[in-house]
């Protein structure tokens, strides 16, 4: 038990350190003279605004062309000012065009053109601040910087659930479970190891002075914070949990949509059943998997089977056109959109090995990205090939905000196979970056990307590879199973055997080379979601006990997650390395 105490006292302080850096790094905003010209200064309700700290914030608005500035009031209180360091590092979040846009919940100053691009309107309480905040981070640079005549107000409470979920998306219960998870360890350790306990314990209650002890901020608790943290944070703790949830409110809203969708039965959710293989027509078919909805807990049972023949995996029976409408429901927008904002926004070098695998053939002048969503890729390739220019196609309205943010150059909505011959040779790359396993028919895709290339353009796919040993193991908590919505899941061998009968010479294969490091982190995650599922989703409502349940549950098994990210990032590297992975790439050129 000592080791662990020990090694909990290392990150404590060093955790500390680090936030100390972050808040030196922010910059402390000067006098200005000069009218707030082109800029809206937005504050939470009940504070008004210095007109010298806006002139001041437009003139370090205008200088560093930012369509973004969060404003922290030197006193802001110890305990937001550590979530807010813990949260944003300055340097990174200036160069960060794909996270989200943080706020400490005092103001932000908006770009007036970039607040009317976005059709966005004034928030009425802190939460709106935050989503707005969150939202045009997309839009441009953003920038965070202490306003040194501002005076913080309290923070209410009852909405601090709200404000963790717009910042953490769905890692918010994580945070709030690992940190129980350690209240619990020092507990533990001071009864069964009192001096190692007494040293953590010590570590965790002067992270504020260490953190924030003599730099440009000045919380105004700052030593009774120190002092008092244990009984502070806790109370703190108790009025999150009990205060008002997003999640829970939203759900509310869409139940009578859910109730009357459901009504009606599931049957005409699927397709009748296909007795022969989508890939070489064979009737030697086995069921590979079969559970339920892992990701929503919406209702329904999926079979995944598999070909004895070529070893296809797909979905048998298959979801109908309604069926894929009531399952991608809320999952891409409406109630799951910031999750999926935060997934997608999570680091950047998996876009930019799919642009390098193109780039090293042939840099496209104009690129069209398939299943594109919010444009998360092609902002990304935008800043390594500055003079291509980056379209994408969705279904969803998520690529109409990818236009209004710059994203893309333009948007198509629709289907691939639909809007192919509109754009007919038009372009020099297309890409399908875990796009393809969604559609109905992939040949049909691959056609459509025939038809919109010009001739010797390039297609890029990327898929999960259903021959990686670890999702045999895993079984249901791998994720890229992803059921219901991968339809198909075509092999190395199939996927070149489609590419080729449809006009594309395959050039270069990556498997090991695209592993991505979260098969252990997700199946955590899935274990836990499955044995204690959200207690009021709009098709799912459960009693009070199953939030209780819950709450125990991921608090318990928070440190899974932990365990999970280092066993992910200790294999990972072995993975790269060898023959098949969780995922693989292929470039292929028309012709």
């Amino acid at each position: 038990m000592s080791w662990v105490l020990y090694a909990l006292t290392a990150i404590l302080v060093l955790d500390a350190f680090r936030m100390r850096g972050r808040v030196g790094k922010l910059a402390v905003l000067g006098p200005s003279d000069a009218p707030p010209t082109g800029y809206r200064a937005i504050a939470a309700p009940g504070i008004e605004l210095d007109p010298a700290t806006v002139r001041a914030a437009a003139a370090y608005a205008r200088t560093h062309e930012l369509a973004l500035l969060d404003l922290i009031p030197r006193n802001l209180g110890s305990m937001r000012a550590l979530g807010f360091a813990q949260l944003v590092d300055p340097v990174v979040y200036r160069a960060d065009k794909l996270g989200p846009g943080r706020t400490a919940g005092h103001a932000i100053l908006v770009a007036e053109p970039v607040f009317e691009r976005a059709g966005a309107a004034v928030p009425t309480d802190d939460e709106g601040l935050a989503k707005l905040a969150s939202r045009i981070k997309h839009y441009g640079r953003a920038d965070a910087a202490i306003a040194p005549f501002e005076r913080a107000r309290a923070q209410d409470l009852a909405n601090r659930y709200k404000l963790l979920y717009t910042a953490l998306g769905p890692g918010t219960p994580i945070a709030l479970g690992v940190l129980v998870a350690m209240w619990a360890v020092i507990g533990l350790g001071l009864w069964l190891s009192p001096l190692a306990g007494l040293i953590a314990l010590a570590a965790w209650q002067l992270q504020p002075l260490i953190g924030l002890g003599g730099t440009h901020l000045r919380p105004r608790d700052l030593v009774p914070f120190t002092l008092l943290r244990a009984p502070i944070e806790l109370y703190v703790l108790v009025r999150t949990l009990a205060g008002h949830r997003p999640d829970v409110e939203e759900a509310a809203a869409a139940k009578p949509v859910y109730d009357q969708l459901i009504a009606g039965g599931l049957d005409r959710f699927w397709d009748p059943r296909r007795e022969t293989c989508p890939v070489c027509d064979s009737k030697d078919l086995v069921v590979h998997l079969r559970h339920g909805d892992m990701f929503q807990h919406k209702p329904g049972t999926f079979t995944l089977e598999r070909c004895r023949g070529c070893r296809h995996v797909f979905q048998n029976p298959r979801l109908s056109l309604a069926g894929l409408d009531f399952y991608y429901k809320d999952f891409y927008d409406g109630l799951g959109e910031t999750g999926m904002e935060f997934i997608f926004g999570f680091g950047k070098q998996p876009y930019l090995d799919r642009l390098h695998m193109v780039r090293e053939i042939a840099p496209p002048s104009r690129w069209l990205d398939v299943g594109a969503g919010h444009g998360h890729f092609c902002v990304a390739a935008r800043a390594e090939l500055p003079a291509t220019a980056f379209d994408g196609l969705d279904l969803s309205e998520s690529i109409e905000e990818a236009k209004r943010r710059g994203w893309v150059d333009t948007a198509y909505r629709g289907l691939f196979p639909d809007v192919a011959p509109e754009i007919a040779g038009r372009y020099d790359a297309v890409s399908m970056s875990h796009y393809l396993e969604h559609t109905l028919d992939p040949r049909r895709e691959l056609e459509a990307a025939h038809i919109a290339l010009a001739d010797k353009g390039c297609l890029l796919i990327e898929v999960p590879d259903p021959e990686f040993w670890v999702g045999k193991l895993l079984r249901r908590y791998w994720l890229p199973w992803f059921q219901p919505q991968h339809l198909h899941f075509l092999s190395v061998a199939n996927l070149d055997r489609l590419l080729r009968e449809r006009g594309f010479t395959p050039v270069t294969w990556h498997r090991g080379k695209a592993h991505q490091k979260v098969d252990f982190f997700f199946a955590a995650w899935l274990f836990l979601d499955r044995l204690a599922p959200p207690r009021k989703l709009p098709w799912r409502w459960r009693g009070v006990l199953a939030g209780a349940w819950r709450t125990g549950v991921w608090t318990l098994g928070s440190p899974l997650f932990v365990v999970a990210i280092l066993f992910d990032n200790l294999v990972g590297p072995v993975f790269a390395r060898g023959r098949v992975s969780n995922t693989y790439r292929v470039v292929a050129t028309k012709g």
